[in-house]
């Protein structure tokens, strides 16, 4: 992998060269990029596109365009546009269900009727069905700047590289390791106690 900073290749976690940060670079080259998953969108419609072409008559491509684009169109949905969707569905069923129930339930109060008090439960089992959807749409499908925000957040937070500065002894690769060692043997014996 090379280092974006100072285009050296690196193999480990830290530039050598310069201490940049390579975890997020790695990160990059693991994801497939959202540039490719929306090519993929485009090949499918390219595709859904060159199918229309070869239709025959008026009355296939009147069924194509009744049942089968308006599937295409949500498949071909971004993540952000499904999560907008799930939710603007999810409000739309538990505005209809909150309506139906608290409606019924004034009517047949004020009616004195009990029959009407079965929509009005009726209403109440929508209402939480749109319940569910809302808080599926909000909190089960996850916005993709969430995810990205969540990953720079971690990579801010993680562990800096030991400054040469903040080093007990400066490391040299031409250094043999027995350099490092204490040369007195009574220091070498209370450095092993500890």
């Amino acid at each position: 992998m090379f280092c974006p900073s100072c285009g050296s290749d690196q193999h480990g976690q830290y530039c050598r060269s310069c201490g940049k940060d390579l975890r997020a670079v790695r990160m990059a080259m693991e994801k497939p990029e959202a540039s490719a998953k929306s090519s993929a969108r485009d090949e499918i419609g390219r595709a859904v596109a060159d199918k229309i072409r070869e239709l025959k008559s008026a009355k296939d491509l009147s069924k194509v365009v009744e049942g089968v684009l308006p599937e295409i169109e949500k498949f071909l949905e971004s993540p952000e546009e499904k999560r907008f969707r799930r939710i603007r569905a999810g409000t739309i069923t538990t505005a209809i269900g909150l309506g139906a129930a608290i409606g019924f339930f004034l009517i047949g109060v004020a009616v004195g009727e009990e029959g009407l008090l079965f929509p009005a439960g009726a209403g109440l089992v929508t209402f939480l069905i749109g319940l569910g959807m809302l808080l599926n749409g909000w909190h089960f499908t996850v916005a993709p700047k969430q995810e990205a925000d969540q990953i720079a957040e971690i990579l801010s937070t993680a562990e800096a590289p030991p400054i040469a500065a903040e080093r007990p002894f400066p490391t040299s690769i031409t250094d043999h390791t027995t350099h490092q060692l204490p040369s007195d043997p009574l220091r070498a014996q209370k450095a092993r106690v500890k």
